[in-house]
């Protein structure tokens, strides 16, 4: 996607990540391969920047913006259940499949889709067994690096 699509680039280890917001909600946040940041060019991009910062220093951190209303009801629910997840922790596909009566395969389709990488956390769903499973519709290379790096910044903790 072109830069200028982006109102700010947060930069973070091995990836960057592209905000878009209207005045009053963020629109969606991608993952983008390493680049230099963009600072913000309106007060609710440059709250997404301070926050998605905030989160790279500190895992823990608990995310407070304004997301646009998205996706379908079933991939709502799928993403209330993800959020629902705390940091350092993981569930499987199946288990939100169990959780809310779906497939695996569903589950795993509406996290492909989420708009809210992050902040609504798609990396803490793992496949059973321990591998990683997808990422963001993709199984491999880099988007699959990112969730390593998500997983491993969750667990480790200062102290």
């Amino acid at each position: 996607m072109n830069p200028s699509t982006y109102q700010a680039i947060v930069a973070a280890p091995g990836f960057t990540l592209g905000v878009q917001c209207s005045d009053e909600e963020v629109t969606a946040i991608d993952f983008l391969e390493p680049r230099p940041e963009q600072m913000p060019t309106s007060p609710l991009a440059a709250e997404a920047f301070r926050q998605l910062k905030a989160y790279i220093a500190d895992p823990d951190f608990v995310f407070g913006l304004p997301l646009r209303p998205a996706g379908t009801t079933f991939q709502r629910r799928v993403w209330a259940q993800i959020a629902a997840i705390p940091s350092g922790q993981t569930h499987t596909y199946g288990q939100l499949a169990k959780d809310i009566k779906n497939a695996p395969r569903a589950v795993g389709q509406a996290c492909g889709a989420n708009p809210y990488p992050i902040v609504v956390p798609c990396h803490r769903v793992v496949a059973a067994g321990g591998g990683l499973g997808g990422f963001a519709r993709e199984r491999g290379g880099f988007l699959l690096e990112v969730k390593r790096w998500l997983l491993t910044h969750e667990t480790r903790r200062p102290g």
